[in-house]
């Protein structure tokens, strides 16, 4: 329920921070039947969030375990369509945990559900694909067993920047897996080696290797140009988007410092705060101009304020 009640402000609110998106191949949002997105993870939650106003299905995805150990956070993040998964250093007795969300997923798949999974496990604001870890190829490998004919789509997400709540997007999907692709026969083992070589060899073309320190590959591959009527056309609507939503930026910047600076959670704070506090500000501000005694414009803020931030957006330093 809560997952359909945000989707639709989520899907709206994506194109406030996303200036710019490219999309390689429009097919999968097409695909029926059982679905694992094997993805990157270079950006927290924010990865999720992305896959899931793209695609028209629900997305169901998997998380850190630690992150559901209150029973009332955990209760929301369900709601979301979030299933928890341990690693070996969250403690090992909560491993076990993890066929409880597998068996999950199976029966996910038999209603033909998308299920997301980040193949490296931790997330890490970079441009590099880093070893897979053997989640995805165990789930794949456990569904098929099972009789489930799960297909898996490669799928790689590359941001302009991170630290900085404007993105220039670019999500690029690879061939999909299916099981008569994967050597299978030679015990499990050796059926995870062969699964996760040939994820890898689907997913390395789709992640950029950029090192942090180079700039100017970064702007040779994301920069979009602004023409210079655009510029003109928007520096009014974007001047005023950038005094009147100062505040609010400001206040979730300095809370997304606080507790993301440096753990790769930064952009995935930023985000959410904006997310969640901005329609509340937008209510103020419409309050104020209401009591002032600017009836007419009190309405008129809901539409134009929303449109001064897109404006911004457009307007401003990519990099």
């Amino acid at each position: 329920m809560l997952y359909r009640l945000l989707k639709i402000p989520a899907t709206i609110g994506f194109w406030l921070y996303c200036r710019d998106l490219k999309v390689n191949n429009n097919g999968p949002f097409a695909l029926d039947g059982p679905l694992i997105i094997a993805c990157n993870h270079p950006n927290s939650f924010l990865d999720a969030i992305i896959l899931s106003a793209l695609f028209k299905r629900p997305v169901y995805s998997l998380a850190r375990g630690d992150a559901f150990k209150k029973h009332f956070i955990a209760r929301i993040l369900r709601s979301l369509k979030m299933l928890p998964v341990y690693r070996s250093s969250e403690g090992v007795e909560n491993m076990e945990h993890n066929y409880s969300t597998f068996d999950t997923c199976k029966e996910l798949f038999k209603k033909n559900a998308i299920v997301l999974i980040f193949s490296e496990g931790r997330c890490v604001n970079e441009w590099h694909l880093r070893p897979l870890k053997k989640g995805t190829a165990r789930l794949a490998l456990s569904s098929w067993a099972d009789g489930i004919d799960v297909k898996i789509l490669p799928t790689g997400l590359n941001y302009n920047r991170f630290h900085s709540y404007d993105k220039n997007l670019h999500c690029l999907f690879g061939k999909v897996i299916s099981k008569k692709d994967v050597d299978l026969g030679n015990g499990f083992g050796k059926s995870v080696h062969s699964f996760n070589g040939l994820l890898e060899k689907e997913l390395q073309p789709l992640i950029y290797e950029i090192d942090k320190a180079d700039l100017q590959k970064r702007k040779d591959i994301f920069e979009i140009n602004v023409p210079a009527w655009k510029m003109l056309l928007l520096s009014v609507p974007a001047l005023l988007g950038y005094v009147f939503h100062y505040p609010i930026y400001s206040i979730a910047k300095f809370f997304a410092v606080k507790f993301g600076a440096d753990n790769d959670h930064y952009d995935s704070i930023l985000v959410a705060l904006l997310f969640l506090f901005y329609p509340f500000y937008l209510l103020l501000f419409c309050m104020v101009f209401y009591l002032t005694g600017f009836h007419e414009w009190s309405l008129l803020l809901l539409a134009l304020l929303p449109v001064c931030a897109w404006s911004y957006l457009h307007v401003k330093q990519q990099f």
